[in-house]
């Protein structure tokens, strides 16, 4: 028994420095020297302070600012810069809850959503933003991402809020439209995705062009 026991323990101390301890350090090293600013979370700041990352989305509602995609659990406390949690909905294309809201079964006889429903995300989406009746709202403007926290929005998304945040901070649209174009990623390795647009890295860019004005 002895003359497997002490191999095998030696096995697993061999493998938990390899695995545990230097494969780790090196993957950082590497990590560290090639991709530094991603590596450590693609953190923006502005003046010296620390305003976000470039890979979580942050509640912008006032009107002079892009507004980021929905967020399932409402943009919480907690839910951001490694905080406790974040989520998608989980109901799918053909849900009624999603597609209509969700009621608490308790009360039935008051209207009290507990779930916010693309129908009314849609009208909501409309009426803030100036647009018709029968204006096409691109779907990421009004259901929220996997992750529940996406920092970019599409292009069609950012183009049509453009007006009134125009309007919100006394620009010419089509000032903000340059700024929008120029903080359009385009698709990963030229194929994957759709182009998308960095909520954050664009309401910053509007900051610093109102203060320049």
């Amino acid at each position: 028994m002895r003359r497997q026991l002490f191999p095998s323990l030696a096995m697993i101390l061999v493998f938990t420095v390899i695995t545990g301890l230097m494969y780790p350090l090196v993957v950082m090293g590497i990590a560290q020297a090639a991709f530094h600013d991603k590596a450590n979370g693609s953190l923006v700041t502005r003046n010296g302070k620390l305003v976000g990352s470039a890979w979580i989305g942050q509640p912008f509602t006032e009107a002079k600012y892009f507004h980021p995609r929905p967020a399932a659990d409402g943009y919480v406390p907690g839910a951001q810069g490694g905080g406790t949690y974040s989520y998608g909905s989980n109901y799918g294309p053909t849900n009624d809850v999603l597609l209509k809201g969700e009621d608490d079964p308790s009360t039935p006889k008051v209207d009290e959503s507990k779930t916010t429903g693309v129908d009314d995300l849609v009208r909501a989406y409309r009426k803030e933003n100036g647009l018709g009746a029968h204006t096409r709202v691109p779907v990421d403007a009004v259901t929220a991402s996997g992750s529940g926290l996406d920092p970019d929005i599409s292009v069609a998304n950012a183009r049509l809020q453009a007006p009134r945040v125009a309007q919100a901070r006394r620009m010419d649209v089509n000032e903000v439209l340059r700024l929008v174009d120029k903080h359009t990623d385009g698709r990963g390795l030229g194929f994957l995705g759709e182009p998308g647009v960095n909520v954050l890295e664009l309401n910053l860019a509007l900051d610093s062009a109102s203060a320049r004005s």
